[in-house]
Protein backbone atom coordinates (compact mmCIF):
# COMPACT_ATOMS: atom_id res chain seq x y z
CA UNK A 1 0.00 0.00 0.00
CA UNK A 2 1.20 3.24 -0.78
CA UNK A 3 0.87 6.67 1.22
CA UNK A 4 -2.73 7.33 1.83
CA UNK A 5 -3.49 5.95 -1.57
CA UNK A 6 -1.02 7.88 -3.57
CA UNK A 7 -1.64 11.85 -2.09
CA UNK A 8 1.26 11.88 -0.10
CA UNK A 9 -0.56 12.31 3.20
CA UNK A 10 1.42 11.99 6.58
CA UNK A 11 -1.58 10.89 8.26
CA UNK A 12 -4.87 9.26 7.12
CA UNK A 13 -7.86 8.92 9.03
CA UNK A 14 -9.03 5.87 11.25
CA UNK A 15 -11.73 5.04 8.98
CA UNK A 16 -9.00 5.09 6.16
CA UNK A 17 -6.76 3.06 8.45
CA UNK A 18 -9.45 0.49 8.55
CA UNK A 19 -9.85 -0.14 5.31
CA UNK A 20 -6.30 -0.93 4.96
CA UNK A 21 -6.62 -3.26 7.44
CA UNK A 22 -9.95 -5.22 6.15
CA UNK A 23 -11.97 -4.16 9.34
CA UNK A 24 -14.81 -1.72 9.90
CA UNK A 25 -15.00 1.63 11.30
CA UNK A 26 -16.30 0.44 14.84
CA UNK A 27 -13.36 -2.37 14.80
CA UNK A 28 -10.54 0.31 13.86
CA UNK A 29 -11.71 3.13 16.63
CA UNK A 30 -11.65 -0.03 19.07
CA UNK A 31 -8.46 -0.48 18.06
CA UNK A 32 -7.22 3.14 18.49
CA UNK A 33 -8.87 2.69 21.88
CA UNK A 34 -6.69 -0.50 22.62
CA UNK A 35 -3.61 1.26 21.30
CA UNK A 36 -3.08 -0.92 18.50
CA UNK A 37 -3.24 1.56 16.13
CA UNK A 38 -0.82 4.75 16.51
CA UNK A 39 -2.96 8.10 16.19
CA UNK A 40 -2.36 11.59 17.15
CA UNK A 41 -5.48 13.82 18.56
CA UNK A 42 -5.80 17.26 17.82
CA UNK A 43 -8.73 18.86 19.70
CA UNK A 44 -11.23 16.35 18.30
CA UNK A 45 -10.32 14.72 15.13
CA UNK A 46 -8.24 11.43 15.59
CA UNK A 47 -5.27 11.09 12.76
CA UNK A 48 -3.39 7.75 12.02
CA UNK A 49 0.46 8.66 11.53
CA UNK A 50 1.37 7.07 8.32
CA UNK A 51 5.09 6.33 8.88
CA UNK A 52 4.90 4.62 12.28
CA UNK A 53 1.77 2.92 10.92
CA UNK A 54 3.23 1.06 8.45
CA UNK A 55 6.15 0.47 10.30
CA UNK A 56 3.60 -1.65 12.51
CA UNK A 57 2.18 -3.26 9.51
CA UNK A 58 6.15 -4.28 8.65
CA UNK A 59 5.62 -1.98 5.14
CA UNK A 60 8.12 -0.61 4.03
CA UNK A 61 8.74 3.23 4.77
CA UNK A 62 11.52 4.95 2.66
CA UNK A 63 12.55 8.28 3.96
CA UNK A 64 15.87 8.60 2.09
CA UNK A 65 14.80 11.11 -0.76
CA UNK A 66 19.28 10.66 -2.04
CA UNK A 67 18.99 10.31 -5.92
CA UNK A 68 21.00 6.83 -7.24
Amino acid sequence: MSRSAGTGSKTISVEEAGRWLGISRNAAYEAVKRGEIPTIKIGRLLLVPVAPFERMLGLSVNTNTEAA
